[in-house]
């Protein structure tokens, strides 16, 4: 029986996430692109920004998380990635919001990761305690959450 375009459309977005973990970028873009062509879907759009990201393309990866936003407002994954774009750009005050929406998103598993972005930002923003409070609450959504462990233990040390 023959698959539909969603079926194929799926089909290679997972190829281009395999792509895109043996680190063939461009590759990984291409069949991203190909899977929107077919059947746009907000995980397409956000593994598409996450391939740029890693690409150095920080506004692109941006601008294909709000294309994720757009067609499904309730998938977190685009948020806390936008939140982590703009820390690593420098641009804190921007973050936060999009990480406090990927919280609080309806269809969102690794619900720790933003919280840990949140820790970073306030960090950053120098905010040490709103920081601790934010990488507490990733440990206790995801208590082997190491970057968040190491995190609480470093700003204990800078206290103490």
């Amino acid at each position: 029986m023959p698959s539909g375009p969603h079926d194929r459309a799926w089909e290679l977005l997972q190829a281009g996430y395999r792509a895109q973990m043996e680190g063939e970028l461009d590759r990984a873009v291409e069949l991203y692109k190909d899977s929107l062509d077919l059947h746009p879907t907000a995980e397409a759009h956000t593994y598409l920004g996450w391939t740029y990201h890693y690409q150095g393309k920080a506004e692109d990866a941006i601008a294909e998380c709000k294309r994720a936003i757009a067609l499904d407002p309730d998938f977190g994954n685009p948020y806390n990635d936008i939140g982590a774009y703009m820390i690593a750009l420098g641009r804190y005050d921007e973050a936060i919001p999009w990480l406090e929406r990927a919280v609080t998103a309806p269809r969102y598993e690794p619900r720790h990761y933003p919280h840990f972005n949140l820790g970073r930002a306030y960090f950053a923003k120098g905010m040490i305690t709103r920081a601790r409070e934010c990488f507490q609450h990733a440990l206790e959504i995801e208590p082997d959450y190491t970057l968040a462990r190491d995190a609480v233990e470093s700003l204990r040390r800078m206290v103490n």
